[in-house]
């Protein structure tokens, strides 16, 4: 029995000694107030007030030896609880929620032109002259160099000479087939004469068989001269394909803007060797429509889509926040990441953002399954796993497996072993173990700081 428990029964043992006192006055009082008065005597006023006081000490003597004894033992019971209560070791305690249902995901990005193309030479030769620089802005076919190739000019010519020749070839194959058809003519004449004189027996059948055989032979002379004709056609259309081709290699040899933009590179100058197709000239940007490329982790691909806003900002332009939303999505996670390719784009109409500057971007998600949060201080790693102190409805402690999601530094994902409304121990000392109890003190959330995104 310990000492508390002593103390008690003791305490208890004299207020019931108290009460049997109290009860025995109480009794002798009642036989004084049983005394018989004589047969007709009416009672006096002395004998009023003796029943009158006798009524209020048996009153009394009630009262002390039932309601205050109780509420002395119920003082007692009350204060040794608040003894043993102060003895239990206290703690602090904070709640399982879930993550919000709206929360900003912030991301890395850089920004570059949504319009941007290298212009390379189509032409050989030295760059002749160059008409613009970095920085500076063009209009959609503004001339920005000229070629020099001489040579060109000279292909050219050779191209058109040869055209020529083909035309003075279609004239001599279509010349062929006026002979071919008019010995044709004369071969089927002849054929028809040998054949009505072999019907009269007048010529022998050799002699007609041979003319028959000539005529087909023209026939088929006739047939080869039409198709070089086509042929010379053909040989014409090819050559002046050709000069075409040299004629547009000519106007080449002008460098013009394909577009409206910003010249951000320029990679020759005067009298430098071009190549066609392999020498980068110019480098033009079309910079009043904005975009950047993010990779979105896989727990928050399902939520994305286009048409989502994103907020910009940019830390040399403090205050300033640009609006820009997603575009296009990726339909496949990267395998060596798994991450979601996302497109934002953002206007920049004025002019105010620069292709290529380092931006964070904000997205806004709305989160369908969100997962239970607990602050990182309550996790404790055992030899059996991760464990949390969960405090019970009856202030015990209970030492609750979980398994953990995703780590985001001062909380933690829980994915089992926990549920929404619970109550956990933070930063637990050896005193808190199995079954122990305790004196929890319930801690709120702490609100977010100013213009901090809401946990995630």
């Amino acid at each position: 029995m310990s000492h508390s428990e002593h103390g008690a029964h003791e305490r208890e043992a004299l207020l019931k000694a108290e009460i049997a006192r109290l009860n025995e006055k109480v009794e002798r009082s009642t036989d004084l107030a049983h005394i018989p008065t004589p047969k007709g005597a009416r009672p006096t006023g002395a004998v009023l007030w003796i029943l009158a006081i006798l009524a209020v000490v048996v009153l009394a003597g009630a009262f002390f030896g039932g309601y205050l004894p109780r509420a002395a033992r119920d003082a007692a019971v009350v204060a040794e609880s608040k003894h043993d209560a102060a003895q239990l070791p206290q703690v602090s305690a904070a709640e399982v929620v879930r993550s919000p249902a709206r929360i900003s995901l912030d991301l890395p990005g850089s920004i570059q032109a949504l319009t941007e193309a290298p212009i390379l030479a189509r032409s050989d030769g030295y760059l002749k002259r160059r008409l613009v620089d970095i920085g500076e802005r063009v209009s959609a076919g503004q001339l920005l160099a000229e070629i020099e190739a001489p040579e060109l000019d000279q292909q050219v010519e050779q191209a058109r000479a040869a055209l020529q020749q083909s035309i003075a070839a279609q004239e001599q194959t279509k010349a062929s087939l006026e002979q071919a058809r008019a010995t044709q003519q004369i071969a089927r004449l002849t054929a028809t004469r040998w054949a009505n004189l072999l019907a009269r027996g007048a010529v022998s059948q050799q002699e007609h068989d041979v003319y028959q055989a000539q005529a087909r032979a023209q026939d088929a002379n006739v047939s080869a001269a039409e198709k070089n004709v086509a042929a010379a056609a053909s040989n014409i259309a090819a050559a002046r394909a050709n000069v075409a081709r040299l004629e547009q290699l000519i106007a080449y040899r002008q460098v013009r803007a394909p577009f409206s933009g910003i010249i951000t590179l320029r990679n020759v100058d005067t009298g430098a060797l071009i190549s066609a197709g392999q020498t980068l000239l110019f480098r033009i940007a079309q910079p009043s429509t904005l975009r950047t490329f993010v990779n979105v982790p896989q727990g928050y691909a399902a939520s994305l889509h286009p048409g989502l806003t994103a907020k910009l900002t940019f830390a040399d332009l403090p205050g300033r926040v640009f609006q820009g939303r997603v575009t296009h999505a990726n339909s496949a996670l990267d395998q060596s990441t798994r991450t979601l390719l996302a497109e934002i784009q953002l206007p920049n109409s004025g002019g105010a953002l620069l292709p290529g500057m380092y931006c964070q971007v904000t997205l806004e998600i709305e989160r369908t399954n969100r997962p239970l949060i607990i602050p990182g201080d309550t996790l404790m790693v055992r030899a059996q796993g991760p464990l949390v102190a969960l405090v019970k409805d009856d202030n015990s402690i209970h030492m609750q497996t979980i398994r953990l999601g995703r780590d985001f530094g001062k909380e933690l994902e829980v994915l089992a072993g926990l549920e929404a409304g619970q109550w956990l121990v933070v930063n637990p000392s050896d005193d808190v173990r199995e079954g122990a109890r305790v004196r929890p003190t319930r801690l709120k959330p702490e609100p977010p700081a100013a213009g901090a995104p809401p946990r995630q």
